[in-house]
């Protein structure tokens, strides 16, 4: 079980990791100060395929107003996706994505939302650009240029997702070692230095704990990986950019009070000093927040 032993043991082992600080940045007039407190990124989702039924906009008029109800839950952006990540859903083409997509997003730019777009494809990623989106949310492993282009020429930020694979939907199994924080560094540094090369000059680093590897479906042995990484979060610090996390849920473990399970992996991501939180439950994590600060 978790208990103060394991976390002065990570305190004693990381010293010099946990003193990093990442600078603060602005973006589109939004000020990201990662010294002062964490933020906060809601979801939208316009696949229907999607799990987290609250989360999931089938009209372009409920996007809007889902957003507009996160926005004034404490939600410092908006991230959008028209395909889901679970891997039995239905893939989306670039043509249907765009056209979920870039409805929604020209409405929000319109009304002042700071909008993230989750894609692997870069004709959305450049799309949704155009029509107003700040950030790309990154689920893709891909060396192409063409991903981080419209992030510089828009000036906005990117979310580099560890993916095991050439992107979300086309994972297998996960392959682990002893210290995943280091493989995530190693994997990080070369699209870090290729980002900026372009031009991006915001980057979040995201260690991908929600997508769905084939072997790691055991309950067990998926959450202890999960705490593993939120409570070591600080080390990725080290790579000079914010940390971004997408809270799971552990189904197994929360069964009907399911919606509990992004508040209560909010409190370990916290522990282990997240940035950016991406969570459905904005006004549950709110609260987590505004609960841990009670002790300064």
């Amino acid at each position: 079980m978790l208990d103060l032993n394991y976390l002065a043991e990570l305190r004693d082992r990381y010293t010099d990791a946990l003193s990093v600080k990442v600078p603060a940045f602005t973006l589109r007039n939004k000020i990201f100060d990662f010294q002062k407190q964490p933020h906060l990124m809601g979801v939208i989702n316009l696949s229907p395929d999607s799990w987290y039924r609250e989360s999931v906009c089938l009209t372009e008029n409920q996007a809007i107003q889902r957003s507009q109800l996160l926005t004034l839950q404490g939600a410092d952006l908006i991230d959008i996706g028209a395909e889901s990540t679970l891997n039995h859903a239905a893939q989306i083409d670039e043509t249907l994505q765009t056209s979920r997509l870039i409805p929604v997003i020209r409405e929000l730019n319109q009304k002042n939302i700071l909008i993230s777009v989750e894609t692997y494809q870069p004709a959305v990623a450049q799309a949704c650009f155009e029509a107003g989106a700040a950030v790309l949310n990154l689920t893709g492993n891909f060396e192409s240029d063409d991903l981080y282009r419209p992030v510089a020429e828009y000036d906005g930020a990117l979310i580099l997702c560890y993916v095991q694979g050439a992107h979300v939907r086309a994972v297998d199994n996960f392959s682990f070692a002893n210290d995943m924080i280091t493989i995530m560094k190693d994997y990080f540094l070369p699209k870090i230095d290729r980002a900026q090369k372009l031009g991006v000059k915001r980057i979040f680093l995201d260690p991908g704990l929600g997508f769905y590897y084939k072997n790691l479906q055991d309950s067990e042995r998926r959450i202890r990986y999960q705490m593993e990484i939120f409570l070591q979060t600080f080390r990725l610090r080290q790579l000079g950019w914010p940390v971004c996390h997408a809270l799971p849920h552990a189904f197994e473990n929360f069964e009907e009070e399911v919606r509990c399970a992004e508040p209560f992996f909010a409190t370990l991501a916290l522990l282990g000093k997240t940035d950016l939180l991406r969570t459905h439950e904005i006004a549950k994590v709110k609260a987590v927040i505004k609960t841990l600060n009670a002790l300064g």
